[in-house]
């Protein structure tokens, strides 16, 4: 009886970890740049000297369906969606580098660019630093030129640094954004586009959520 309470208990929490992950993406289907969670279970079938007539469920595997999501317009200067593959790169406060889709940015107090949640944002030496009392323009290489007030003359002040590093090298943290699974900061792809005044919706499939629930 024990080894059945067992087996029916490895079932049931194999079941809530995958209503959990369900549950965290339609909680997630309208955050911008949020990538579905896929929680994968597989039976494993009890070694005994019996009929082999008992299994019990392990996760096979936690992985993220990086696929992207839909483009939205929104006019705003400091919105930016990556097209296609490709990554923002932010400084997390121990000074390691973290990767998002979320392009919702704004500017600091003290001028710098920054995520809705307060992360710089890194460009081509670092954070990136706009000039006081400026308009931005992003380019899709990543460039972003500045118009400050009172001047004709657009310059170019940074350039965002965009990161394409391979899929299964990249952890999802606690905190949502990803990072490589070295620990070690990832090179500049200059493949990597971008869409000024857009943002990208998340790729969560409420349907499909809903049948796996």
């Amino acid at each position: 009886m024990d080894r059945l309470i067992y087996t029916a208990m490895t079932g049931a929490k194999g079941t809530l970890d995958q209503q959990a992950a369900v549950s965290h993406n339609l909680a997630n289907a309208t955050s911008t740049g949020f990538r579905t969670e896929m929680h994968k279970l597989r039976a494993v079938e009890v070694q005994t000297d019996a009929m082999h007539t008992r299994a019990f469920t392990v996760d096979a595997s936690v992985a993220t369906d990086f696929s992207s999501g839909p483009m939205q317009a929104t006019g705003r200067a400091y919105d930016v969606a990556i097209q296609g593959k490709g990554w923002l790169t932010v400084q997390m406060p121990d000074g390691t580098e973290a990767y998002t889709r979320d392009g919702s940015l704004e500017v600091s107090p003290n001028g710098i660019l920054q995520t809705r949640s307060g992360l710089p944002v890194i460009g081509g030496g670092g954070p990136i630093s706009l000039p006081p009392d400026s308009e931005i323009v992003i380019g899709s290489d990543g460039t972003i030129s500045a118009l400050q007030a009172g001047q004709g003359v657009v310059n170019a002040v940074d350039q965002l640094k965009l990161v394409n590093p391979p899929e299964a090298t990249l952890v999802r943290g606690d905190d949502g954004l990803f990072r490589s699974s070295d620990g070690l900061p990832q090179p500049a792809d200059e493949a990597v586009k971008t869409a000024g005044g857009y943002l990208e919706g998340s790729n969560v499939n409420v349907v499909d959520q809903m049948v796996t629930m």
